[in-house]
């Protein structure tokens, strides 16, 4: 079984590289199930239904999301009823949504788990309690499991992965926006990858105003993070190879599309 995972959709640029180029992907390297993260693809902050089927009707399977999960009003009118779209699951009991979600592949079922850290994010239940339960009730229906972990520390993701090996399919992070080259198969096979890197715009910071983050970090004076709507745009994703019957990795390869690098003229 072949998975694609995109990273962090950013804004109405993120949002057509997913439309120009996920269909792309998908007739060149033929996944059997695609993952986008699209936390920040609502100008940056949350998600709509709009949005969501968009991704869905674009070629992906599952959305995951992260700590920007409620920054659109118009999560709470939908996500309870969306079978496609897996919230952190470590948020406090009550929150709407669902953290783990099960989806049907040629007759195989893929558990997707998505969590968010605690280090340097702000404090949420323990998210190793949390993914062990959730990995332990997984595995009684399907070995194939893939965890989203949207965190900021690379010692904490990488702490997941190592936390994990042996019991799900992959561990990839999301969050930084900066696609890591640590990508490989842990021990006991298990893919990891720190970050997989955001979709968006890439003339700038994090996907945001360049300026205005500049400016930040000069004065330290709130200022209003915009995401651009025109400019130069990034996709970031990974594709990972699994054992159907085992559960296991044995292969995860990271993709990079943008004009500075060499697969863009592969798409």
């Amino acid at each position: 079984m072949k998975l694609l995972f995109v990273g962090d959709v950013v804004g109405s640029m993120g949002r057509e590289m997913i439309s120009e180029y996920l269909p792309k992907l998908k007739k060149k390297h033929l996944p059997d199930f695609t993952i986008v993260n699209g936390e920040n693809a609502a100008s940056g902050r949350g998600i709509t239904e709009k949005i969501y089927k968009q991704f869905i009707q674009d070629g992906a399977n599952m959305v995951t999301l992260g700590n920007h999960a409620w920054d659109n009003r118009d999560v709470f009118d939908f996500i309870d009823g969306a079978k496609q779209i897996v919230r952190p699951a470590n948020f406090p009991e009550g929150t709407p949504g669902q953290g783990l979600v099960f989806a049907q592949v040629h007759g195989k079922e893929v558990a997707v788990i998505n969590a968010q850290g605690r280090t340097f994010m702000p404090p949420l239940d323990d998210p190793f309690a949390v993914l062990d339960d959730l990995v332990t009730e997984a595995r009684k229906r399907t070995p194939i499991v893939f965890v989203d972990f949207h965190a900021e520390a690379t010692s904490e993701k990488q702490a997941v992965g190592w936390f994990l090996d042996g019991r799900v399919s992959a561990v990839i992070g999301t969050h930084t926006h900066v696609q890591t080259a640590d990508n490989r198969i842990l021990p006991n096979g298990t893919a990891f990858m720190c970050d997989v890197g955001m979709t968006g715009p890439y003339d700038e910071v994090l996907g945001m105003n360049k300026d205005s983050v500049i400016k930040r970090f000069q004065t330290s004076l709130p200022v209003r993070f915009e995401v651009p709507k025109t400019g130069r745009k990034t996709l970031s994703a990974c594709l990972i190879d699994i054992d159907h019957k085992t559960g296991k990795a044995s292969k995860i390869e990271r993709i990079l599309i943008n004009q500075d690098h060499p697969f863009m003229t592969e798409y």
